[in-house]
């Protein structure tokens, strides 16, 4: 049965191949009118997130914030899937990265960094971009798929652009073996944590935040300077990029000092445009006991 699922994924995939931007666009508007009018995809999720985290707007505001996510919600699931297809000139024209040239001083001591970012805006194109622009190499970590055929898929296609994936479970050994490489380890660090004791609470949004403790651990282990990736929306379709550097000598922190100095960028950065957050995720479903 997986086989047959691997094959529906390729012949989907090939459908959008050769699609034009102009018509993955209006797949994304019928896509998001099915979902908020229709479906009712999540949206006491969303509704409830939004409310919380924001109890100062009205409920005009909440309701236009909502739109907003849902439409840009349906946008980065085309622009997904279309990541599969994108021409490497197409993705330095629509993720541009404003100040690589940021990291190369590292590079050229053959040191590795940490970048960190949320699920903000398109996170998808960066693991396609990062291979060509950057000098170092770029290691990004996932949830493995149960499809073994379509899994290895996705791992082959960001391999062709020299993004090295790995199993979130196999982190530890993944800073170990590529010690000697000078990497960027790129980790999306806004999820809601399966352990809690493991996990750093945070003022985030409104809320008493856990957050996973993975980065902070590993950026302190190694020793590796962390940037946050600040992900911008210029227009449909059209990202940039701009690294910033958040610590650059980590083992002189405070235990939790690095997350909450991400948490409180993230923050900063979600406050400006809401809207292009992932509000469907139920990240405050644990209380601090």
């Amino acid at each position: 049965m997986n086989r047959i699922y691997y094959y529906l994924f390729l012949y989907f995939l090939l459908l959008f191949k050769n699609t034009s931007f102009w018509f993955l666009y209006m797949v994304s508007d019928m896509f998001y009118f099915f979902l908020f009018y229709i479906m009712r995809y999540r949206r006491k999720v969303v509704f409830t997130n939004l409310k919380e985290s924001f109890p100062d707007k009205s409920e005009e505001e909440i309701f236009r914030i909502a739109k907003g996510f849902y439409r840009h919600l349906c946008d980065i699931s085309v622009e997904g899937v279309k990541a599969f297809s994108l021409r490497e000139k197409d993705i330095l024209k629509r993720y541009r990265m404003l100040n690589p040239e940021i990291l190369e001083p590292y590079y050229n001591k053959k040191e590795s960094v940490i970048a960190i970012l949320g699920h903000y805006n398109n996170w998808e194109w960066g693991s396609l971009a990062a291979g060509i622009v950057f000098k170092h190499k770029p290691v990004g970590f996932y949830k493995p798929l149960s499809n073994l055929y379509i899994d290895d898929y996705i791992q082959q296609t960001r391999a062709k652009k020299g993004m090295l994936l790995e199993s979130v479970s196999r982190t530890t050994q993944t800073f170990k073996r590529c010690k000697k490489i000078p990497s960027i380890y790129i980790m999306v660090a806004d999820q809601s944590p399966m352990n809690l004791k493991l996990a750093y609470w945070v003022p985030f949004l409104n809320h008493d935040t856990p957050v996973l403790h993975g980065t902070e651990k590993h950026a302190v282990m190694n020793n590796y300077p962390l940037f946050f990736a600040d992900v911008q929306k210029v227009k449909r379709g059209y990202y940039t990029v701009k690294m910033e550097l958040l610590i650059d000598d980590p083992s002189t922190t405070e235990p939790g000092e690095i997350t909450l100095k991400f948490m409180q960028r993230l923050e900063k950065q979600i406050k400006a445009k809401p809207e292009n957050w992932l509000w469907s995720h139920r990240r405050w479903k644990h209380q601090r006991t």
